[in-house]
C-alpha cells in the first residue's frame, strides 16, 4: 500500500440546480430522510477520515432544513458560489477545501442514496492497497461513482471545467485506473426526475 494514499476525504457535490426535478433534490423525501441524507450517513459510516458537503443552489435552504440533525456538526460545508458553470465548479470548490490536508479524495454525488458505507470502504481498500491513482467502480462495462483520486491529480482536477466533473481526467489516466467490480449497480442510481425518485423507493423498503 502506498504511505501517501491515506487519510481520504470525502467531497459530497450537491451544488446543483435540479432543473428536472424542479425543485431542490437534496431535500426531496425517501423512506423519512432527505435525499441528501442517505448519502452523507453513509460518507458518515465509512472509513472516510472527513466527510466535505458542497452546497450551491438553495444553499442556505438546504442548511436551514439540516440544522438540527445530528450529525449536521460531523459534515464540514463548503460553497461552491458559482454552481451555475457546471459540476466542476463543486469538484474544484471541495478539493481546494481538502487537498492542504488529504493525499487522497472520494468524489460522491448528492443524488446517489443508494450506496452503502460497504460500497465506499471497498473502494477505499481497493484504492489504498493498489499502487493506481484513481479507483471506480464497474458494473459490466458501465463507469460509476463514488471515484477517488490521489494527490497527484489535483492540479489536473482543479483545471476542469464544465459540466462532466472528473471523467476527462479518468479518460485520461486509462492506465492508472484501479477498477473495482460490483455485484449490484444499484448504488450508481440517482435522481434527476419524479419518476427516478419513486423507482429508488423499492430498494430502500
Amino acid at each position: 500500500m502506498k504511505s501517501n494514499k491515506k487519510p481520504t476525504a470525502g467531497i459530497i457535490l450537491a451544488a446543483g440546480m435540479s432543473r428536472r426535478l424542479g425543485r431542490p433534490k437534496q431535500l426531496a423525501q425517501l423512506q423519512g430522510r432527505f435525499l441528501l441524507e442517505w448519502v452523507v450517513c453513509a460518507a458518515l459510516a465509512s472509513k472516510l477520515d472527513a466527510v466535505y458537503l458542497v452546497l450551491g443552489h438553495e444553499r442556505q435552504r438546504v442548511l436551514d432544513a439540516m440544522e438540527d440533525i445530528s450529525w449536521r456538526s460531523r459534515v464540514r460545508v463548503v460553497s461552491a458560489t458559482d454552481y451555475r458553470q457546471g459540476m466542476s465548479r463543486s469538484v474544484i470548490a471541495g478539493l481546494s477545501a481538502v487537498k492542504a490536508d488529504h493525499p487522497s479524495v472520494m468524489f460522491l454525488l448528492g443524488d446517489q442514496p443508494l450506496v452503502t458505507p460497504e460500497d465506499i470502504d471497498r473502494l477505499l481498500e481497493a484504492f489504498w492497497g493498489s499502487d493506481k491513482d484513481i479507483c471506480v467502480p464497474m458494473h459490466g462495462h458501465r463507469r460509476g461513482n463514488p471515484t477517488i483520486f490521489g494527490g497527484n491529480l489535483y492540479d489536473e482536477l482543479l483545471r476542469i471545467r464544465g459540466d462532466e466533473g472528473a471523467r476527462g481526467v479518468i479518460d485520461a489516466h486509462g492506465p492508472d485506473v484501479r477498477y473495482v467490480e460490483v455485484d449490484d449497480p444499484s448504488g450508481f442510481l440517482d435522481v434527476d426526475t419524479e419518476q427516478d425518485l419513486e423507482a429508488l423507493k423499492p430498494f430502500l423498503c
